[in-house]
């Protein structure tokens, strides 16, 4: 492909040195890309401006909005479509041909593009990963994410994750695939979703307890695929034994058995991950809302002082 293609691409990152050369290298053909960075403490920022990128630095409030909401925002896009590409992802050729066909149809606002999802160097084909869809090509101007009212649980991230994009106006479908592919170990993926799990756990408690969901993706079962799934995950939360239920949905009922070794450990971890979650709710119930993240030293060295006059007496 000679010419550049008319897209702003969008890549939020933190401490990626890993995984941004191959993701930097697959955007080549976009007209212009932002890495928003989080303050990264390895080389992260030297190889985005190696590779031409315009580097931003976010300074999260611990408030919304997050990561990406701030740079549709903030950032001078000069192209109307943005693409929001994550550092452990790939787009190939095949796909920036397509890309590069779709915006210059008036017809749709925004493209769902489908991920295709590997752990352990194996695409997890089955146990409900693929297709696995997601809205990350669109106007900027007409989409934002949506807010899950989860700001008030500390240690969750400054990017949005699993929220999804509101989009003002008519969607897509792309054929070709993205690729998803951690270059990091493990102990990056089970870090990332101890995170996630804080979030997780509020997002379960907002259902559970009927919060206002007003600014979101409703749950809808005779709506679109994120409202269906927005329906079926009320009714997930309520369901007894879910780490159990989680993975054999995913091994069993959805053939996860079929992807090896690698599916057999992510479905384990999937019900690791679930299970995280619900201690985490149990936690949330039973003090007040939050999550006990830090000790208090002055609080934990008084309670200490009273236990000891207490058996001195």
């Amino acid at each position: 492909m000679s010419s550049k293609i008319s897209v702003s691409v969008l890549i939020p990152g933190k401490n990626e040195e890993a995984n941004l050369p191959a993701c930097l290298t697959s955007l080549q053909n976009a007209d212009e890309v932002f890495l928003v960075d989080s303050q990264s403490s390895d080389r992260s920022v030297e190889i985005a401006e190696s590779y031409g990128a315009n580097v931003v630095q976010f300074n999260f409030n611990g408030c919304w909005p997050k990561k990406k909401n701030w740079s549709l925002d903030n950032i001078p896009f000069r192209n109307e479509w943005v693409l929001i590409v994550d550092c452990d992802e790939r787009i190939p050729p095949e796909l920036w041909e397509e890309i590069n066909q779709v915006i210059s149809n008036d017809e749709y606002a925004g493209y769902y593009l489908n991920r295709r999802v590997f752990f352990l160097g194996k695409w997890i084909r089955h146990g409900g990963k693929y297709p696995d869809w997601n809205l990350r090509l669109f106007k900027h101007q007409q989409g934002r994410y949506e807010n899950l009212n989860t700001e008030d649980i500390p240690n969750t991230g400054d990017n949005e994750v699993h929220e999804h994009v509101i989009l003002q106006g008519k969607v897509g479908y792309l054929k070709n695939d993205m690729l998803h592919e951690d270059f990091r170990n493990l102990y990056h993926w089970l870090e990332r979703h101890n995170r996630y799990s804080n979030w997780e756990a509020r997002v379960y408690l907002n259902l559970l307890t009927n919060k206002d969901d007003s600014g979101t993706i409703g749950a809808n079962l005779f709506g679109d695929a994120v409202q269906r799934k927005r329906f079926l995950k009320k009714v997930w939360v309520r369901l007894p034994f879910k780490p159990l239920l989680r993975f054999v949905l995913f091994y069993i009922i959805q053939r996860g058995f079929l992807d090896g070794k690698a599916g057999y450990i992510y479905g384990r971890l999937l019900s690791q991950y679930e299970y995280q979650i619900g201690v985490k709710v149990y936690e949330l119930r039973s003090c007040g809302g939050q999550l006990n993240t830090a000790i208090n030293p002055k609080s934990a060295a008084s309670s200490l002082n009273q236990e000891i006059e207490q058996r001195a007496t």
